[in-house]
């Protein structure tokens, strides 16, 4: 007898503790996926004896339901219709599953999602902007010429208008939309505004709600200052936008949802942005360049210690651009004969950072982590850090704190070595052309880039998980039968290291809940027909194909597990549900180092899903 997938979803919501205990619901190519807020309100027993579920099992904060091949998507529909919850991704679903972890924890991976994505951009500006200085530097004439003019707005383009690219990817992060999301970016660096770069030339305020005066602070004012090069108050408030405009999603009624949704919800960011996000974030600003002023100038090389240290930090929360205010004091300052002692104390933790970023290149055996640290370490030798911080060091933490401790003996040995620089705006090796002793510049560069190199090399152990194999060449589709039926054979359906269900790293398929099952452990990153039949299910993703023999064995053919999570990156098919296929013929292609770079096992399950239709099954393990 057919499912009835609406009394499906009906029982398994019951289950559930209620609507508020679900915080987002997806699925897969198997599997009804929840993310739950308090699982104690779950009813596991009473959910596994739910007619249609083969199984139920939690995993990383996510409740999953087992239902199989072909209906898990029909009753994934009426699940959404029984409890009024819209379509969620994934991504959507491990976000919400995700937001148990550690504070610290969440917060580390949020900037990591948000920065990944965007490296392209910061790399390529970083590197250019850092030649264009160094030249500029080296050649004074070339700064007055129109290639000079060129070449620094390209070179300038990403950092100058950063809060908007860190808001778009922030939205997708948080799940916005990414046009207000860009929107929200655009206000805070608005033409209107005073550049956030010129704030202490002034900026004007707007009046908003009257002049009422209380001490020194005028209600209602708000500052018309922009926000360049800042990334800390861009993602609150794209955070809170986000959290804003999902929530009237639920409220606001569908007939003028697509008016009133975006008004507000930009409307309201754009008021606690600059009342509240931009000003709290101002302050915090002002103590923290206070507290620098006070630091460098502490006897023994102890202050600037401890700012080579903190530095990256700043640049984490965007604030080492107003560091130029600093260094332009000092300039201007006879106490400190006219010299910049700042600039070796930011080349100091700038060189770290290059340090520890090598090293990772160096080290990682995984090219994809090697493609992005390369090119990031080289950025940060010439004074742009932000790739090498974000696309690196700090995703994986233990190469950023090897870079703040290089960066605090560097800075020590450079405050100790009275050195100083002639102007500011360039660090690492273009500081070179403003540094008063070049050989001395040398040594503390040497000693800071030196150190994070070491501690790096010797505290950082890459995960093996991350460490692709190496694809073999020239090999045929497989020869070895994985399963023998009565209806006839079925050969294993990628080369690698055929292995028990019992090995295999997903409790569901490890316990055959769907049917006889295999895992592959894979040696090259190709799907072949196990035999000749029809293609009849293909998931969206790709990472999982249902094939059917022509004597009536069903297969299903799963490619990693929790592999949903790709969103199809790195997956691709060859063929299309309804194509009849040949033994032999390529099904699926996917990147094994993609996979182990996004956390996840690269195993492929083989199942038989009619196993009542079929007798005498044997399996290879």
């Amino acid at each position: 007898m057919a499912l009835d997938y609406r009394k499906c979803a009906e029982e398994i919501y019951s289950h559930l503790g209620g609507k508020d205990n679900i915080a987002s619901a997806a699925h897969c190519a198997t599997r009804l996926r929840l993310a739950i807020v308090d699982i104690d309100k779950v009813d596991t027993k009473a959910l596994e004896n739910v007619e249609g579920v083969q199984g139920v099992f939690s995993s990383n904060g996510q409740l999953q339901c087992i239902i199989g091949t072909g209906t898990v998507n029909h009753v994934y529909d009426e699940f959404l219709a029984v409890t009024g919850l819209t379509a969620a991704t994934k991504d959507d679903v491990k976000a919400a599953a995700a937001a148990n972890q550690p504070l610290p924890q969440r917060m580390v991976k949020t900037l990591g999602d948000v920065f990944v994505p965007i490296l392209p951009a910061i790399v390529a500006s970083g590197l250019m902007m850092g030649l264009v200085e160094a030249l500029a530097k080296a050649l004074p004439g070339f700064g007055a010429t129109d290639w000079f003019a060129f070449l620094d707005m390209v070179s300038n383009t990403a950092f100058a208008y950063l809060p908007v690219i860190v808001a778009v990817s922030a939205a997708r992060v948080f799940g916005g939309n990414i046009f207000l999301g860009a929107v929200v970016g655009l206000l805070m660096i608005h033409s209107n505004l005073t550049n956030g770069w010129n704030a202490a030339n002034g900026y004007k305020v707007w009046y908003l709600f009257g002049h009422a005066r209380i001490g020194d602070y005028v209600l209602g004012q708000i500052n018309q200052l922009g926000y360049q090069g800042h990334v800390i108050p861009v993602i609150i408030a794209v955070w809170f936008m986000s959290k804003l405009e999902k929530k009237l999603h639920d409220v606001v009624p569908a007939v003028v949802d697509l008016f009133v949704t975006p008004l507000t919800t930009v409307l309201v960011t754009a008021f606690l942005t600059f009342i509240v996000i931009g000003p709290i974030f101002s302050t915090l600003e002002t103590y923290v360049l206070q507290a620098a002023q006070i630091l460098i100038t502490i006897g023994a090389g102890i202050g600037s210690a401890v700012m080579g240290a903190v530095y990256p930090i700043t640049v984490v929360a965007g604030l080492h651009h107003m560091y130029n205010v600093i260094e332009a004091g000092l300039l201007a300052s006879k106490d400190f004969g006219n010299l910049n002692i700042w600039m070796p104390i930011a080349s100091a933790a700038n060189f770290a950072q290059f340090g520890a970023c090598l090293a990772v290149a160096v080290k990682t055996k995984n090219p994809k982590m090697r493609t992005i640290a390369i090119p990031s370490a080289l950025s940060a030798s010439l004074g742009i850090t932000e790739p090498a911080i974000f696309g690196v060091n700090l995703r994986l933490m233990k190469p950023f704190i090897a870079g703040m401790i290089g960066g605090a003996v560097g800075a020590w040995f450079g405050a100790i070595s009275k050195l100083g620089a002639s102007a500011y705006g360039v660090t690492g090796i273009p500081g070179y052309l403003t540094i008063t002793n070049p050989a001395v510049y040398t040594i503390e560069l040497a000693i800071a880039g030196g150190i994070a190199f070491a501690l790096t090399m010797v505290i950082w152990h890459e995960d093996p998980d991350d460490i692709p194999a190496a694809e073999p060449e020239g090999l045929e589709a497989p020869k070895e039968v994985a399963f023998t039926t009565d209806k006839g054979e079925v050969l294993v359906p990628v080369n690698g290291k055929v292995v028990p269900a019992s090995e295999i790293p997903d409790p569901m398929f490890s316990a055959e809940t769907m049917g006889p099952s295999i895992g592959v452990e894979p040696v090259e990153g190709k799907v072949y027909a196990p035999f000749n039949g029809t293609v009849s299910m293909i998931f969206p993703t790709k990472h999982a194909i249902g094939i059917q023999s022509d004597d009536g064995v069903e297969l299903l053919i799963h490619v990693g597990v929790d592999t949903v999570n790709m969103e199809g990156k790195g997956f691709g098919a060859n063929v299309e549900q309804g194509d009849k296929i040949s033994t032999g013929d390529l099904l699926l292609t996917f990147d094994r180092a993609e996979i182990k770079q996004a956390g996840y096992s690269d195993t492929v399950v083989v199942v038989i899903t009619n196993k009542d239709a079929l007798t005498d099954i044997k399996k290879a393990a």
